[in-house]
C-alpha cells in the first residue's frame, strides 16, 4: 500500500511539473511551421502577376488605362520578360533622352531610339532649324504623369502607347545666342502621346519610338 501511495505522489509531482512547463502560454511562443504544401501555395500566390490595373510601385499612379489591359496581357504572353511597370520606367527615360537629343540636333543619338516616319520628321525639323540658324535651349523640368493608354500585339510586333504629361521650359536662340522666343523661367505644360514598338522575339530589349502625337 505504501508503494502505491508513493507512486501516486510521484505521478502527481511529475504531472504538475509538466503542466508548469507545457501548460502555460507566456506570449513568446513561436508559431507552428506551415506544412510544405501550404508554404508552396502561399509562395505561388505571392508571386502571382499583379493585374495591370493595379497601382505603380510608388503606390500613386495607375500603370495603364483600362483599355490597355488586354493588349498588355497579350504582349506579356508573347514575351514573358515583359513587365508593364519596368516598361513605363524605361519609356519615361526614353522620353527625356529623345527630347534632349532632338533639341541638340543629335541625329546619331536619335537613330538609337526613333524609327520610321518619326525619325524622318525629326531630321527634317532639325535641318530646318539649322538652316534658319536657330538653336533650341529647352529643358524638361518634370514628367508629372506617365500612363499606358493603349497596347496591342500586331503579329510579333508589340506596340505600346504612352501619354506623358510634362513641364517643359522652351527657348529658341539665334546664332548669336540671343533669345528670340520662349523663356527658361516659365515652364509650359505639354501633353504628348508616344507609341513605342518592339519585336517580341528580338534579342535587343530596347523599344523604339514609331509614332508621336499631342494628347487631345
Amino acid at each position: 500500500m505504501f508503494e502505491i501511495i508513493l507512486l501516486a505522489m510521484v505521478f502527481v509531482f511529475v504531472g504538475l511539473r509538466l503542466w508548469s512547463v507545457l501548460g502555460r502560454r507566456t506570449g513568446h511562443e513561436q508559431p507552428l511551421a506551415k506544412p510544405v504544401e501550404a508554404q508552396a501555395s502561399a509562395s505561388s500566390t505571392s508571386r502571382a502577376p499583379a493585374d495591370f490595373m493595379t497601382q505603380s510601385p510608388a503606390g500613386q499612379e495607375m500603370l495603364a488605362a483600362s483599355g490597355a489591359a488586354n493588349g498588355l496581357r497579350a504582349i506579356a504572353a508573347a514575351d514573358p520578360q515583359f513587365d508593364a511597370a519596368r516598361f513605363l520606367e524605361g519609356a519615361q527615360a526614353a522620353y527625356r533622352m529623345i527630347l534632349e537629343a532632338f533639341w541638340r540636333g543629335d541625329e546619331e543619338e536619335l537613330a538609337r531610339f526613333v524609327d520610321g516616319s518619326v525619325r524622318t520628321d525629326f531630321s527634317a525639323a532639325i535641318a530646318e532649324r539649322k538652316a534658319a540658324g536657330h538653336v533650341l535651349d529647352n529643358r524638361l523640368i518634370a514628367i508629372e504623369r506617365a500612363i499606358i493608354e493603349e497596347a496591342r500585339l500586331d503579329g510579333q510586333m508589340a506596340l505600346v502607347t504612352v501619354r506623358f504629361d510634362a513641364d517643359i521650359a522652351a527657348v529658341t536662340r539665334d546664332a548669336d545666342g540671343n533669345v528670340i522666343a520662349g523663356s527658361l523661367t516659365d515652364a509650359v505644360p505639354t501633353h504628348d502621346v508616344w507609341t513605342f514598338s518592339r519585336h517580341v522575339r528580338a534579342d535587343d530589349p530596347n523599344w523604339v519610338l514609331v509614332e508621336t502625337d499631342e494628347a487631345a
